[in-house]
């Protein structure tokens, strides 16, 4: 990780400032601010670089996202950094169209369907999910409880249903403020 040269960028966001890192060529974070595990040692080793085609690229997908026109996430180069098990857990992830939901236990099953694990615990998808270094483009706040409830959200459970209301999923917490 020493050899590799990493540069950040920021982006004001509806659900606050965004820094994005990228290692010259692909992103390889985008963290909400206040957010847990908010870029550790790589956005320590970040110098700033706003200019970078990959920070152009991602800023206009996000301005797209932001505006509700449903961009391709697979447009954009990125490199996920973690162990195999997290980034199974982030492909899968990644398969969850806009305007949908998943949950912890749905993942789970999908982890032991391809690996023919023996079981597989929502709290493990949990603890995966909370680690992801991609927010937003890898939809990890598309992830609901059991029964279609917020829950868990690195950067705030206020910011998870900002950006699911921004994309029209309901959840239980939304239908019961009506």
């Amino acid at each position: 990780m020493n050899d590799i040269m990493y540069y950040s960028a920021a982006y004001r966001s509806p659900v606050g400032l965004l820094t994005l890192v990228s290692d010259g060529d692909r992103l390889a974070g985008l963290w909400i601010e206040k957010q847990k595990h908010f870029g550790g040692a790589v956005l320590s080793m970040a110098s700033p670089r706003e200019d970078l085609p990959v920070f152009v690229l991602t800023k206009k997908w996000l301005d797209r996202y932001f505006a509700g026109l449903k961009p391709n996430p697979y447009t954009l180069p990125l490199i996920l950094v973690g162990s195999d098990f997290r980034r199974l857990v982030w492909g899968i992830l990644r398969a969850v169209p806009y305007g949908s939901a998943t949950t912890y236990g749905d993942i789970a099953k999908k982890i032991i369907m391809r690996t023919n694990a023996k079981r597989m615990s929502a709290q493990s998808v949990g603890g995966a999910l909370a680690r992801n270094p991609i927010s937003i483009i890898v939809p990890c706040h598309r992830v609901l409880g059991s029964d279609g409830s917020l829950t868990g959200y690195a950067a705030g459970l206020d910011v998870k249903a900002k950006l699911l209301e921004l994309e029209g999923v309901k959840t239980r917490a939304a239908t019961e403020n009506y």
